[in-house]
């Protein structure tokens, strides 16, 4: 029997003026990503320059265990937001920590929460690639690193070894997004209960910015969400969406709009994919046939969608995400 790997080491990284969630995510999150037995898959470190304490924006102050040393030993590093110092105001770091990100690159996997996207572009990092962070901060952020392919919209951003996200609980989608990626869809699921959270939001969902709340007793799109859900593998049309909604296709498009960020087309197409990729992952079915629960009705239309989602086919989906172990049921 082959030996049980070691657990993914993350490190994150503590900065004055630390958002107090988006410190606190990551430690969460990837805490409870259990495997068999309730094996952990992630070990947690957390560090500042020197080891210091470091002060939040919520009036108090962290101790973390490490100074920036231990970055050399981490898989994932994590850059949590800042409100506040010199990332975001002169979009400049001090060359301690750009020197150790930089190191850190090298050879792992980098992330960063809301405006630590400052911190990773202030250390040379985002130059030239596609990057997310809070959208209030958009603006600010294109002025100071105008080399970065800044999307001010979207939730996340995956480009490989970086990932950046936008604003406070996005960054627990991000979390999720990595548990799923390096695990699979049960693993990040059963995560995501532990939270109590919804275990799933596109990284392209757009970010809810300034969004009206719905008039008081006004009908939401919610009941007709959950009717779209138990109905994947039927057909579906605006028109008869709009009626179960008793609203006309106008007002129920912009309403699903204003609730989810996304079209109802684009969000049905998400819900599709991921119930694609988790038969994918736990059952023994043919293409074709997940293709017809799923609702894609046939392989082609799944594998152009699945590849449109996570870069690749049906098959080599499976066969990277049934290789990992699977967690307790």
């Amino acid at each position: 029997m082959a030996p049980e790997a070691p657990p993914h080491r993350v490190v994150i990284v503590a900065l004055d003026d630390f958002a107090p969630l988006d410190l606190g995510v990551p430690g969460q999150v990837f805490r409870v990503a259990r495997g068999p037995a309730e094996r952990p898959l992630y070990e947690i470190s957390t560090c500042s320059p020197g080891g210091a304490p470091v002060r939040g924006s919520a009036g108090y102050h962290v101790l973390p265990d490490h100074d920036l040393s231990v970055l050399e030993t981490a898989d994932t590093v994590i850059v949590p937001g800042v409100h506040g110092g010199s990332a975001l105001t002169a979009g400049t770091i001090d060359d301690e920590l750009r020197s150790a990100l930089q190191a850190a690159a090298r050879r792992s996997r980098m992330m960063s929460i809301c405006t630590g996207a400052f911190v990773l572009a202030a250390a040379g990092l985002l130059d030239d690639r596609p990057a997310a962070t809070h959208w209030y901060h958009a603006r600010r952020f294109q002025r100071l690193f105008p080399r970065v392919r800044l999307d001010p919209d979207v939730l996340f951003i995956d480009d490989g070894d970086i990932l950046t996200s936008a604003g406070v609980a996005s960054g627990i989608d991000l979390c999720l997004h990595v548990v799923r990626r390096d695990h699979g869809s049960e693993v990040a699921n059963r995560a995501a209960r532990r939270c109590v959270t919804p275990p799933f939001r596109e990284g392209g969902q757009a970010q809810y910015i300034e969004r009206p709340l719905p008039a008081p007793g006004g009908a939401g799109t919610a009941p007709t969400r959950a009717w779209m859900l138990e109905r994947l593998h039927e057909p579906v049309d605006l028109t008869e969406l709009a009626a179960h909604a008793r609203m006309s296709v106008r007002t129920f498009t912009r309403r699903f709009r204003e609730e989810t960020g996304l079209s109802p087309a684009r969000w049905l197409t998400g819900r599709r994919v991921e119930q694609a990729r988790t038969l994918l992952e736990t059952t023994d079915l043919s293409v074709d046939e997940i293709a017809r629960k799923a609702g894609f009705g046939t392989a082609v239309s799944l594998r152009q969608h699945l590849h449109a989602a996570v870069g690749v086919a049906p098959l080599a989906y499976r066969q990277t995400f049934r290789s990992r172990v699977p967690g307790p049921r």
